[in-house]
Order: structure tokens, then sequence, then C-alpha cells
């Protein structure tokens, strides 16, 4: 692999959609759409210009770096009254149906896939269980949309990552030791330690930063310049902390967003600036990478049971199981589906699949799980980016903020 040919490509794929992304937005072509076509085009599928092993190091470390930006930034722009108003929604989202989507993801998966062991299977439906914000981008940020059910889809989408995360972890080390099950309930406690730590690092870093930022500016000892470059070190400084001290990274950047963005207006302006940026342009690298890398690898994989169920975990798999979440939460049956259908797959579980070859050494005996990760990726890249416009703006006609 040619890292600098695999530079040099990415720099020309974000000059070329930088000239041209406004008038695709006029056709609801997204960018993670053009930018997982240019891979699919660059890759040894069409044109072999260049070859990048699923497995490189640089690879992982973009798509890393992508998610704890992605999760910071949508943090800091959510409205923590607002929230602390209307926390019912997402609690239903992560609390009834994460479980649901898990549970019944593995079930389903057991019925395509009956030779593969069951915790291959389970480890797939976790894979295949986070959201992706980025992906329905048109949705969380668009204002015509009311405020609550935006803030609803992207607590959702911040907060399963890091949840989902631990358990990951723990059913990969499962495998790896041979246990078909959990001999205690020590991954509980794993679990629990990973959010709570998470959770309070992530808080501590962007409240105590953000109070030094306003101190610091009202004693003008900094350059309005450099401002721009807080949200990235507060992001990557929360992310690699509370790693540091056995806590979730995800769930700190998340946090830490929270608490940055609530804590000062004009941080939050920064964090807007900033997300729109270098935090896309991490996001569009790594669905670049997504395209040139995942896609090949994985394509002599593929099966019809693999796109079954790619197509079951982005329908019933995730609508039935957040429709029964939504029970009783005072939503009519067209804002309960709205927010059922999207829960885009995207970069979590890319990062999830690099994390896990990692850790088992190699592909080899995953392929299917692989190949099912891809598919439904590649499938909501174009289903979730093709419909959010327009859905945002049918929904929108009915429910005013």
């Amino acid at each position: 692999m040619d890292e600098h040919r695999v530079i040099l490509i990415i720099a020309l794929v974000v000059l070329l959609y930088g000239y041209i992304s406004k008038a695709l937005s006029r056709l609801n072509i997204s960018g993670p759409m053009m930018f997982t076509g240019f891979g699919l085009l660059l890759s040894p599928l069409a044109f072999n210009f260049t070859q990048v092993a699923i497995d490189a190091e640089f690879v992982t470390i973009i798509v890393e770096v992508a998610l704890v930006l992605v999760l910071f930034a949508d943090a800091a722009l959510l409205d923590l009254k607002l929230l602390k108003q209307s926390w019912k929604i997402p609690a239903r989202l992560l609390f009834i149906g994460l479980p649901l989507t898990i549970i019944s993801g593995t079930l389903v998966a057991q019925l395509i896939f009956p030779n593969e062991p069951t915790t291959y299977l389970i480890l797939l439906a976790l894979l295949l269980t986070p959201t992706d914000a980025a992906l329905g981008k048109a949705v969380v940020s668009d204002p015509k949309v009311p405020k609550t059910i935006r803030s609803s889809i992207n607590v959702e989408s911040g907060l399963n990552d890091g949840i989902v995360f631990p358990i990951v972890l723990t059913v990969v080390a499962m495998i790896a030791s041979g246990l078909t099950q959990a001999e205690d309930n020590s991954w509980l406690v794993y679990v629990f330690q990973q959010i709570v730590f998470g959770a309070l690092v992530g808080g501590a870093v962007g409240f105590i930063g953000t109070k030094l930022v306003m101190l610091t500016v009202k004693n003008n000892w900094m350059e309005e310049s450099y401002r721009n470059l807080i949200p990235i070190a507060l992001a990557i400084l929360s992310f690699y902390l509370a790693e540091s001290l056995e806590g979730n990274g995800f769930i700190a950047a998340f946090f830490a967003g929270l608490y940055a963005g609530n804590t000062s207006e004009k941080t939050r302006e920064h964090i807007e600036d900033f997300a729109e940026s270098e935090g896309e342009l991490f996001v569009l690298i790594s669905f670049f990478l997504f395209g040139l890398a995942f896609v090949p690898a994985t394509i002599e994989f593929i099966t019809f049971d693999v796109v079954l169920y790619a197509f079951l975990s982005l329908t019933v798999l995730r609508i039935i199981p957040v429709m029964i979440s939504l029970i009783g939460a005072k939503l009519d049956l067209a804002t309960m589906a709205f927010i059922a259908w999207f829960g885009p797959r995207g970069i979590a579980s890319i990062l999830y699949v690099l994390i896990v070859a990692h850790e088992m050494g190699s592909m080899e005996g995953f392929e299917t799980i692989y190949a099912v990760v891809t598919v439904t990726v590649l499938m909501s890249i174009f289903a979730h980016g093709l419909s959010a416009q327009p859905f945002a703006n049918l929904y929108a006609k009915n429910h005013k903020n």
C-alpha cells in the first residue's frame, strides 16, 4: 500500500466534492454517498488505482478520530435545558429499544445463519446496533424538524455507541478465550464502569476545559484564532483520558461535548464551525476508506443470506423495537415511524469491525459477520442519505416546532 498515493487521492476527492457539493445536495446526494462511491471507483472492484488493507493502522485511527469528533460536536449542539425536559424519548430508545434490537437481531441471525456460533451472532447484532447521525444529517440539522425529535435522535446515536462498545469487547474476549457464556457477572461491572467513568471524565473535561477558555478569553490571554483548536483538543483529550482511566472514550467524548456546548454559547459556536469543517472532513474520509478498503475485502463473502439480514437489520429489526419502546410516549404514529427509520449504520459499525479484527488477529472465521456489516452500512449510506431530506420535509409539514 502506498500511503502517499492514498493521501493524494483523498485530497483530490475532497477538492472535487467541494466544488460541486451544493449542486449535489440539491439532488439529495450526500457527502457519505459521494465519498463511498469515489472509494469504490478507485478500489480493486473498479479502476484498481490503489489498495488499502482493511486492518491498516492509519484506517483505524482515522475512523476512530472521526467518531470521537462527531460524538463531541453532535453533543455540543444539544440544548441541555431542552434535554432535561424531554429526556423520556432518548431513555426509551436506549433502555428499551436498544436491548430489544440486540435480542431480536441475535434471534433472527440464528435463523438465517444456523451454522454460526451463538456468540458470533450476538457479536453481529451488537456491531449493527449503534446508529450514526452523520448519515441522517439533514434530519438532525434541519430546523423545520421539531427540536425534541432532533435531540432524541442525536442523543440516541451519541450514547448507544458507548453503551454497546464495552459489551462488544466482552463478547470478543469470550470468543477469544473459547467461552460460550459469561462465567460470572464481572462483565456487568465492566460495562457499568466503562459507562460511568466515561461520563464522569468526559463531563469534567468538557466543563473545566470550557471554563478555562472563558477565563483566558476574559483576561485576553488567548488569540481568537486558537479558539477553533479547543474543540479538537477537548474531544481527543476526553477520549484518551477516559480510556486510560478504564472508562469508555466514546461516552467521554459525548459528555465532554455536551458540557462544553452548554457551558458557553461562544464555545458552542466555535464547535459548530469546527464540526462543519474539520469534523466533516474526517467523517467523509472514513466513508472514502470504507468504499476503498472494506467493500473489496468482503465482496467475495456476500451471499443472499448476508443481503437479507442486512435489509432486515435496517428495517424490521430496527423499526419494530423502536416502535415498541415508544408505546406510551404520547407520540403519533408518524413521529414513531420517523424516529424508527432514522437509525442509520455508519462509522461506529465500521470502527467496531476494525477493533474486532485487531483483537482477533485477522478476519478468518468472521467473514460472514464482516460481510453483513459491510452490506448493511453500504445500504444505509444510500437509503438514509437519499431519504433524509425528503422525509424530513414531509414530516416537518405536519409537525411544527
